[in-house]
């Protein structure tokens, strides 16, 4: 589990090099134990910068002093209540949504609430890193980020959106990359852009079709049923009682949800269990039995067969060392 601090601010000790090249976020997540987590990448040297946050503050905590100033930075908020700030707009980054965020040197204020687990990914951009890939031209591209591309300096942040079930499956691959660890530059800078294709580009004019509408309204009830399926993973409402929830028939929630995520609700529910029992046994608190239990499973030989289905190995022997799971040092 990550560690649980108090809220100090994590200014101490980097004033002096906010808009320097020796700028690092490092200090400002220590205080936090292991709560900060550098995936992949350099922002000084390739441009890019992946990081992973998992952590609890006991009270209100200031991370405004990880933003790279000169940067585009994207934060895919997984759980946890966060705000960006540049004075006359707020960013309000609430479980499941993403947005980005860019400061020339300061004028952003960021803010993680107090009692909160936090687990979010950063994926920090360069200018000319965003130069060299996007076309700042084009009609469909934010106009926040033109004006950044531009060189138009200040202090900017966007509206959120909500992270789909498809942008759930790229963070976790993100946390675990499906490569060796000789492919995972090329694999983590081709998903870096894949990231950014998802917040820089919206509809030229800001007019959406219904069909546009619709899938939204689809995505945002998909949403939904992950968060009910996800609040008690042992103890499952039926369809009935989820369909009612989420404000329509279970039968038309049943059809979207296979539409948009590939996988029926239960299936996802597997998933859903899997993912927690994977988590456990990394912590290495509670034996087989009773993580079958805690993520809903009364027969452990059922757990059993279902974790190695996913997985390829039974639990007593997850994690494994695998070549794909062992992540290259990286340089800041």
């Amino acid at each position: 589990m990550p560690a649980s601090r108090s809220a100090r601010s994590p200014q101490t000790g980097l004033a002096g090099r906010r808009g320097t090249a020796q700028f690092s976020e490092a200090g400002v997540w220590a205080e936090l134990g292991g709560g900060w987590q550098h995936l992949h990448g350099s922002f000084a040297d390739e441009g890019y910068s992946l990081e992973w946050h998992d952590f609890e503050a006991e009270a209100e905590f200031d991370w405004s002093s990880s933003f790279h100033p000169g940067g585009v930075e994207i934060c895919l908020n997984l759980s946890g209540q966060g705000n960006v700030g540049d004075g006359s707009r707020v960013l309000q980054l609430a479980p499941l949504t993403a947005g980005f965020y860019f400061q020339d040197r300061s004028g952003l204020v960021g803010r993680r609430t107090g009692s909160d687990r936090h687990q979010f990914i950063t994926v920090e951009l360069s200018c000319d890193f965003l130069r060299r890939n996007l076309p700042p031209e084009d009609a469909e591209l934010h106009p926040s980020l033109r004006r950044i591309l531009d060189g138009k300096n200040g202090a900017y942040v966007s509206e959120p959106i909500r992270l789909t079930s498809e942008h759930q499956l790229l963070v976790g691959s993100l946390r675990h990359p499906p490569v060796y660890a000789g492919a995972q530059r090329l694999w983590y800078r081709a998903k870096a852009l894949e990231v950014a294709s998802v917040l820089f580009y919206r509809p030229a004019g800001g007019n959406e079709l219904f069909c546009e509408r619709q899938k939204m309204l689809n995505q945002d009830r998909v949403q939904k049923v992950i968060a009910v399926l996800r609040e008690d993973l042992s103890e499952t409402p039926t369809l009935e009682a989820i369909g009612k929830r989420v404000g329509c028939s279970h039968f038309h929630l049943s059809r979207i949800f296979s539409q948009e995520t590939g996988q029926s609700i239960f299936q996802h529910l597997r998933r859903l269990r899997m993912e927690r029992a994977a988590e456990l046994l990394r912590e290495r608190r509670m034996n087989v039995t009773q993580i079958s239990l805690e993520v809903g499973y009364s027969s452990p030989s059922h757990f059993s067969m279902a974790f190695h289905e996913t997985y390829g190995c039974c639990p007593g022997l997850y994690p494994l060392a695998t070549p794909t799971q062992r992540l290259g040092v990286g340089k800041r």
